[in-house]
């Protein structure tokens, strides 16, 4: 039968899973999956198994719930193993591996910041303060000077520098917050975010992150939003 699998632990991992609920309409009971020194965590699935809510909700839980007994390698939702057999295999051909990452993630945690623009208007008023040609530009079109370049200059002019103010300000946060990680990642940034960084945090440094982020948001002030999340499974160090 088809399996769910969910993290890779150490064979003396607790695995505390009683109450834990798996992913599927009909969620089978959690149980482990042995090779060696490696465990598997799984379940039985009948099903397909799309990204749900209810589903990525199971997912984290049960990483979450593991992850406070001791260190894990969580999985990304959706991955699926043919049978028992074929987790055992993984688990013997990769046991070097896996056993060197759980020994580098012991006693960590990650930990996410996402940075965004929530209000452009403080920072377009800065620009135009702090600029002279900007500010001049924009005089003109507020005087109903009718050049139809003034516009399309003073916008590729505004959008270098919230550009660069940007980068400045996510090297600035990136360079204040990763002496207390061990790695860290910065990802592709989406949407309105200009910052999406992963730091993998021991465990005695959890604090002084908290402190340095919270101290970091009130500096910085209005007009930028710090989304900052945290302690959670370490997906994005699992290598």
């Amino acid at each position: 039968m088809p399996l769910y699998v969910y993290s890779i632990t150490a064979k003396e991992h607790p695995h505390r899973l009683d109450g834990a609920v798996g992913v599927g309409a009909d969620p089978s009971p959690l149980r482990t999956v042995t090779a060696g020194p490696l465990c598997a965590v799984v379940s039985d699935i009948a099903e397909e198994i799309r990204p749900k809510r209810r589903d990525l909700t199971a997912h984290q839980k049960v990483q979450e719930q593991l992850m406070a007994d001791g260190v894990i390698l969580p999985l990304q939702f959706g991955y699926i193993a043919t049978d028992d057999l074929a987790v055992r295999q993984v688990l013997d051909s990769n046991a070097e591996s896996y056993l060197g990452a759980l020994k580098r993630l012991e006693g960590c945690a990650e930990y996410h910041l996402r940075v965004s623009q929530a209000d452009e208007e403080p920072l377009l008023q800065q620009i135009l303060q702090d600029s002279p040609e900007a500010s001049d530009l924009n005089n003109r079109i507020r005087s109903g000077d009718q050049d139809p370049a003034l516009p399309l200059a003073l916008g590729e002019m505004i959008a270098r520098e919230v550009q660069v103010r940007q980068e400045t300000l996510a090297a600035g946060l990136t360079e204040a917050l990763t002496p207390f990680s061990r790695e860290y990642l910065a990802h592709q940034s989406s949407g309105n975010d200009f910052l999406n960084l992963s730091l993998l945090v021991p465990d005695e440094s959890k604090e002084d992150l908290r402190t340095a982020e919270a101290n970091l948001a009130r500096e910085i002030g209005s007009g930028i939003e710090l989304r900052f999340s945290g302690p959670l499974p370490p997906y994005s160090f699992v290598q």
